[in-house]
Parts: structure tokens; sequence; C-alpha cells
């Protein structure tokens, strides 16, 4: 049996590690607030003391919520430490940090996949994720036991792991332009009378099939926006990621500074900001 070892268990990382533990792997958990791991333990994973007994797994599955807990977790002492394991690293991190993390797991000798996912946590809790691996085809090869429980489908995107970062980035950045989108045309429309939901139906309907549409519609026309599976100041991360990234490659966003403007407003109201990230569209509703 494929032992797995867990690290990070906010509202997609409990998803995750719960359909691991579904498919009858041996789980092991870790997260810096120990609380979140009772309910998987409960379950019949294994609550793991430190990062580091994660890596005495076959493979490592973290999902952390930025650049800043990715490097502090995953340090030059810690991985100096271990070895044998893969580490499959889930989360959504800029360019800069996807090199940074992937040299320090080379320099130790310790195999690395960047691999952050598109889907939420319902989409993770059924084995429905679209998982983008960045590395070596030895490595995405190794890590099929977990990537077949999680995902639909594994896209080998680049051989590296800022590549499949760098997907990941473009491929948010499109999600938070649908969330703009959405929320403006609600707006229009509402204010014109029309019945919002029945809006994002046609809209479902016709041009615009796939989950986006139905999903963050259906939160916005409801305003049903908690609990958040993804908030707005982690929607406001993943923006300032996609900038960063046009700013190194050279590329124009000119739609993202009034992107911006609208997660700054959100984040920084303290009744929106846990929000779930559509929550945007309130910010244009009041304006």
């Amino acid at each position: 049996m494929t032992t797995i070892g867990f690290i990070g268990l906010g509202s997609m990382g409990q998803a995750m590690a719960a359909r691991l533990l579904e498919a009858g792997l041996d789980v092991g958990v870790w997260n810096r607030t120990a609380a979140a791991g009772d309910e998987l333990v409960a379950a019949g994973a294994t609550r793991l003391d430190s990062p580091a007994q994660a890596f005495e797994r076959d493979i490592v599955v973290s999902i952390l919520a930025n650049d800043s807990a990715v490097d502090a977790v995953f340090s030059e002492e810690l991985l100096a430490g271990v070895s044998g394991a893969l580490h499959i690293n889930m989360a959504s991190i800029s360019l800069e940090m996807a090199r940074t993390i992937e040299a320090r797991h080379a320099a130790a000798g310790v195999r690395y996949l960047g691999a952050p996912v598109m889907g939420r946590p319902d989409a993770a809790r059924a084995g429905q994720l679209s998982i983008l691996a960045g590395g070596p085809a030895e490595a995405v090869e190794a890590a099929a036991p977990a990537f077949e429980v999680l995902g639909k489908k594994t896209w080998h995107v680049a051989e590296n792991a800022a590549g499949a970062s760098l997907v990941k980035i473009g491929v948010n950045y499109n999600l938070i332009h649908a969330l703009g989108a959405l929320g403006e045309s609600i707006n229009l429309v509402e204010r014109g009378g029309v019945d919002p939901q029945l809006f994002v139906d046609i809209l479902s309907a016709g041009f615009f099939t796939g989950v986006i549409y139905p999903t963050y519609g259906k939160i916005i026309s409801e305003r049903s926006y908690f609990p958040a599976a993804f908030n707005a100041q982690l929607g406001l991360k993943d923006l300032t990621l996609t900038e960063k990234a046009a700013a190194e490659l050279g590329a124009s966003l000119p739609a993202a500074p009034a992107l911006h403007e609208l997660f700054d407003a959100a984040v920084g109201d303290e009744e929106r900001k846990d929000g779930d990230w559509s929550i945007i569209a309130e910010v244009i509703r009041e304006r």
C-alpha cells in the first residue's frame, strides 16, 4: 500500500486528504494548527508530529496557503534531514518561489513536483481535480498513486515546477476575469428588474457552459458567500501572483489594476474578507 504524508489542512487540504483516505491509502496528516486534522484522524488518518515525519512515507502531498508558508515549512534544514520520498507541492505559488523550492529540493537530493490543481473542495473530495504537473516524467509517473485518486486528468505541462505554476496563474487570471464579468453583468440586469439567477441560467445554457459560470453565478445571485471554499484574501493573493509573473515576463495585463482594486476593497472590509472570492461582486453592486 502506498503511504502518504499530507501537509496543509485548509479546506482544500482536508478534502484532498479525506479523498486519499477513503481510497484506502495510508495517510498521515500534519498542519500547523493540529486541530485541523481532528476529523481526519477520527476517520483513520495518522497524526504526524512534524513535517519531517511526512517524508518517512512514500509520497508527500502538500497544499499550503502561500509562498511564505511553503518557504517556512520546506526549509533547507528540513530537507537536509530527509530522503526517499517524492514531494508533490499542489499549492498555487509564485514563479520565484516555485524555482526556489525546486532548487532547494534538488540540492538536498529530494524528488519534487510542482502540481497545482484546478477545482474547488467538492471536486477534490470527488476525485475530479485537474492536476497541472511540472517536473520530470519519472516523477509524474511516481506520483500516479496520488494523482489517480485526486484527479480526473493530469496535465504534464512542463519539465520544471515553475512551468506548472505559470499555467495555474494563467488559469486563475481567467477565472478572476470571469468573477468580475459576472459581478458586473448580474448587477446590470438585476438593476433593470431581471431575476439574477434566471440571467445566470441563460448564460450557463448558452455561451458559458462550463462549471465556473453556474457555480459562481449562483453564489453571486444568491449572495451566498459564506462559508467560503476559497476566500477573497486568497483571491487577492492569486491576482498578485499573476501581476508578478506578468512583470517578470514582460506581459501586459490592462485589466489587472481594476480587478486588483476590487479585491483590495473586498479584503479591506472586515465583513467581506473571509467571504468567497466572488464577493468582489458586492463591491461592484454597491458602486
